[in-house]
């Protein structure tokens, strides 16, 4: 059926107990939850790189587990009948797809969450040498960023390490296309 819908495909080899993979070759992982095997993939986790299709023979708890620790997206229940491997192959690789998206954003959420500190420390620079409240010196901080734009955490990340405490008394120029200037 793979080759009738364009697929080709290969057996993997496995020693040890572990099923080695390079994810750069495959479009789609197919797993036989009977034999019990572990993949490695180098340094990625196997749902992070290509979709999991298990195929399942018997249904114990410990098989679909380990099934579900790969990362399967779809499954295939044995015997394989050649009409269920089209819808297989699309659930499991829009289900990777979306679930690749989710934790993209989860990680890129997670990163702007941590320059967080970066927005504060910026906002408090621009307070203590403008003598602006915190609102004038948040909008402040947001326009300039717009006009480099870039996210306000990466722009205050930027401006921290031009401005920082430990600078020599920048000047910041209210108002101008420039956020901060060089040192005098």
């Amino acid at each position: 059926m793979l080759s009738k819908l364009g697929i080709s495909f290969g057996m993997a080899e496995f020693g040890d107990g572990k099923l080695q993979i390079d994810p750069g070759e495959k479009d789609v992982l197919f797993i036989d939850s009977d034999l019990n095997l572990a993949v490695e993939t180098g340094a990625l986790e196997p749902s992070r790189c290509l979709p999991v299709i298990g195929i399942i023979g018997v249904e114990a708890p410990s098989r679909l587990r380990s099934l579900m620790q790969v990362g399967a997206t779809a499954t295939l229940r044995k015997p394989v009948h050649r009409a269920a491997v089209y819808s297989a192959l699309f659930v499991g690789i829009n289900e990777f797809r979306r679930r690749r998206y989710l934790a993209d954003r989860v990680e890129e959420h997670e990163r702007r969450r941590l320059l967080r500190k970066s927005l504060v420390q910026a906002v408090l620079i621009v307070m203590q040498r403008t003598g602006n409240d915190y609102a004038a010196a948040y909008d402040h901080l947001r326009r300039e960023s717009m006009r480099a734009r870039q996210s306000l955490e990466d722009f205050c990340e930027t401006f921290i390490q031009a401005n920082g405490p430990e600078s020599d008394e920048p000047q910041i120029h209210v108002g101008t296309n420039k956020t901060y200037a060089k040192k005098r």
